[in-house]
């Protein structure tokens, strides 16, 4: 049980970071106020990345140290709440060719496409959510971090 990546593996991680860093660093100084659909998709993207990434290090960890892998599902859990915030958000958001919110956006129903991709997205993703947990996880104010 090795906790030290492989000579030849690669982390791309900290790219990523970076890149984040870098975008905010650009854009948001000088950019508009309000944040593109483009940017809360591209956002939203990023999150259910990161959901897949966590989850995948939770289910490795989990087997091998179970107090981690509990640490790790949590962070899995909040990314989720995240993405859920996010998909929220940019249905929330206007078009960026009318500045008008869509009624369907407003209803609660999917645009159809291209505005589509954010929701099958998505979709996929609570699958995964609903088959790996539980509905109190998902609603529980507590995120099982204690202070000490």
């Amino acid at each position: 049980m090795s906790r030290t990546p492989s000579t030849t593996a690669q982390d791309f991680v900290p790219f990523a970071t970076a890149a984040l860093d870098f975008h905010r660093a650009l854009n948001l100084p000088g950019g508009p106020l309000v944040t593109t659909r483009a940017e809360l998709d591209a956002l939203h993207s990023h999150l259910v990345s990161l959901h897949g990434l966590l989850d995948a290090h939770a289910a490795r960890t989990g087997q091998l140290v179970p107090g981690e892998g509990e640490q790790l599902r949590a962070a899995r859990t909040r990314i989720w709440q995240a993405a859920e915030h996010l998909h929220a958000a940019y249905h929330a958001a206007p078009r960026p060719d009318s500045g008008e919110v869509p009624e369907a956006c407003r209803a609660g129903l999917p645009e159809g496409a291209p505005e589509l991709s954010i929701c099958r997205r998505h979709q996929r993703t609570a699958h995964l959510v609903r088959r790996r947990t539980t509905p109190a996880d998902l609603h529980a104010p507590f995120t099982g971090l204690v202070r000490r």
